[in-house]
């Protein structure tokens, strides 16, 4: 089975990112953004990362697009993307590469949905969530793109089960 572990909007925090790290073995650890830390911080060494809003270290790229086990991740945070509005433009985005996996945070929101052929994940906050009180972080799992599910954690209290979601890709 491969596993990818998504968050964002850490916003300065550290130990966080070193727990998930520690807590979860994957494959690939991605981070959407507004870590509020120098693109070379050791808690973010494991991570792909890309810039968001609260991010001024010019190091980190807007966007990432990665390639792993037959899908492939569009990353960003979103601000540049209007997310706060609808997914329309983020969609093109990843569009214009191929993604089927789109993984953005900004909103603080955490959710997965998926359109068309995308799948959007939003891993929340572990800082500031908003619209439920979980701090949360997601893991994203397959074995074949016929069935990929999304779980979202929280460092203190696990697995938030009622907001699980499965489909295909």
């Amino acid at each position: 089975m491969t596993s990818v572990l998504i968050t964002s909007d850490s916003h300065g925090l550290t130990n966080e990112l070193e727990k998930m790290t520690e807590k979860h073995a994957v494959d690939l650890y991605i981070h959407c953004g507004d870590s509020e830390l120098d693109f070379d911080a050791t808690e973010l060494s494991p991570f792909y990362k890309v810039g968001g809003n609260c991010d001024f270290d010019s190091l980190y790229p807007e966007q990432e697009v990665l390639d792993l086990n037959g899908l492939r991740f569009f990353v960003t945070h979103g601000h540049l993307h209007q997310v706060k509005g609808s997914l329309t433009n983020l969609s093109y985005a990843a569009e214009e590469h191929d993604a089927n996996v789109v993984c953005f945070g900004h909103t603080h929101i955490a959710g997965a949905e998926k359109i068309g052929d995308q799948l959007f994940i939003n891993p929340g906050s572990i800082r500031m969530p908003r619209n439920r009180v979980e701090k949360t972080y997601a893991i994203l799992n397959w074995e074949d793109t016929n069935e990929v599910q999304v779980d979202f954690y929280t460092l203190k209290n696990g697995k938030v089960d009622d907001m699980s979601f499965r489909t295909s890709l």
